[in-house]
């Protein structure tokens, strides 16, 4: 058991392998008996449930409310939204079977639930009086994914869903990029997580949205993250679901509406942001457990080493979430190795000698340093370290978004990168250029950085003048 390290793949050698070894060893899932679906274990839901405080915060500050909505949505809604069905088809689910009977009308189970709440919406908006509506939905939905991977790319994943009307087009779009700073505050405050925020090309933008904006995060391999994203719909779902209200002036008009949404592959991105070869690096916010302490001795030193542990741990449970690992069938060197793959950030060693001193060793999971420190005052000195770790291990990531985000004039610079990382350079507008571009490297326009201008060194691709700053990259 002492080898427990050796069973993790190192990133350098295999980094979707590490990335698998990794999840497994630290319990956070395990393969369900259905191809492309996950069971979340607890050590990692409790991450996604830190990230619906913090979400639910922020939205119920900014005055939206959490509803539930139908897991099956009729055919006749789905097919109403042209362009929405498109985009969505190839991933739908269908249920036609319900209680041993051909049902009349296929039922999808929910890619997505715009068409749904837009057919609520319908009945339930009015007046001006009834504007805004901003609700928010927790959920599960399922896109029938061919390729899958726990977390980051999975049949059925757990997410939040935002869908508002507004009067006008500029609420409408106000909400849009409100909800899109409500991200990246999570994302970089709580996940530790930096990104880029832009706008989505047409050829990358949400079925039926008139514009997409999205987060975008850079992997610990170089491959970019799509890690939320916000819509502003236009009145294109309105027309199709007939959402209309009575305004001030006795004329009917119909609504601005939004959608906008996060999932648990922001886990995924938590995991190849912070993680080693030891395993994960939880930033302490989000940490199922922030402090482990491990009392070392043996013999006649053991029970009050124990005990003394324990009203460590006491004094520290009040303010922070403390594991005491009095396992006596594991020697403390498993048990190191063990809270470093599970990515606690802080472990505290008590021995005889600490006991007598008052004290307790200290090991910060970031950085590997260990210090020993008074027992008085221990509240403090743990709070400060645990936001020491929290900005060390954002800045660390934010170091290696800036190192490993390069601008080019010619999309055949990437190469010499092994097209790694985050290139930036003009595009000319073109989806045609777009195409090319993925067709030679394998990258996609991941956004068009908001307030970055032209480099007007012409099109990355065919060197005509550009119209946009593009940021690509190979993406999960």
């Amino acid at each position: 058991m002492e080898n427990v390290l050796k069973e993790i793949t190192p990133k350098s050698q295999d980094y979707s392998q590490w990335y698998v070894d990794v999840i497994k060893k630290a319990d956070m899932v395990d393969y369900a008996p259905i191809k492309g679906f996950m069971v979340i274990k607890p050590y990692g839901y409790r991450i996604w449930e830190f990230i619906q405080d913090a979400m639910n915060r922020e939205f119920r500050a900014t005055g939206h409310e959490n509803a539930y909505f139908p897991l099956l949505i009729p055919e006749n809604l789905l097919l109403r939204e042209a362009q929405h069905v498109e985009g969505f088809s190839p991933e739908v689910a269908w249920v036609t079977i319900g209680g041993g009977e051909p049902l009349a009308e296929k039922l999808a189970v929910r890619p997505t639930s715009e068409t749904i709440i837009g057919a609520m919406y319908s009945k339930w908006i009015q007046s001006y009086r009834d504007l805004p509506v901003l609700m928010n939905q927790w959920s599960n939905v399922v896109r029938w994914e061919k390729a899958t991977r726990p977390f980051l790319r999975t049949t059925e994943f757990l997410w939040q869903e935002g869908h508002t009307v507004h009067r006008s087009a500029q609420e409408a779009e106000q909400e849009t990029m409100q909800q899109l700073e409500i991200y990246r505050q999570v994302i970089e405050g709580e996940l530790a997580i930096p990104v880029v925020a832009g706008r989505k090309s047409a050829g990358e933008r949400f079925a039926g949205a008139v514009e997409t904006y999205t987060l975008e995060a850079l992997m610990g391999d170089g491959r970019a993250l799509q890690i939320a994203t916000s819509h502003f719909l236009g009145q294109n779902f309105a027309k199709a679901f007939d959402i209309q209200y009575l305004d001030e002036d006795g004329v009917r008009k119909y609504g601005w509406t939004t959608s906008w949404g996060a999932s648990t592959r922001m886990i995924g991105g938590l995991i190849m942001v912070h993680g080693d070869d030891k395993g994960l690096r939880m930033p302490p916010r989000v940490a199922p457990i922030q402090v482990v302490i491990v009392p070392i001795a043996k013999g006649k030193d053991a029970d009050a080493v124990l005990a003394y542990a324990k009203q460590v741990a006491d004094e520290l449970a009040g303010e922070f979430r403390v594991r005491v690992d009095d396992r006596p069938e594991f020697t403390p060197g498993y048990k190191y190795n063990d809270w470093e793959m599970r990515g606690v950030p802080i472990r505290l060693e008590v021995g005889p000698r600490d006991m007598a001193n008052q004290s307790v060793m200290l090991a910060r999971r970031d950085t590997g340093e260990k210090t020993p420190v008074a027992a008085a005052g221990i509240v403090e000195t743990i709070r400060q370290r645990l936001d020491d770790i929290q900005h060390t291990l954002f800045q660390q990531a934010l170091e290696h978004q800036k190192s490993h985000t390069v601008v080019v004039e010619n999309y055949r610079q990437t190469e010499e990168y092994g097209y790694r990382g985050f290139f930036e350079g003009d595009w000319c507008g073109r989806e045609a250029c777009a195409d090319q571009l993925k067709e030679a490297t394998g990258m996609t326009i991941r956004c068009l950085p908001l307030n970055r201008k032209p480099l007007n060194t012409g099109c990355v691709v065919c060197g005509q003048p550009s119209t946009e700053r593009m940021l690509f990259a190979r993406a999960y």
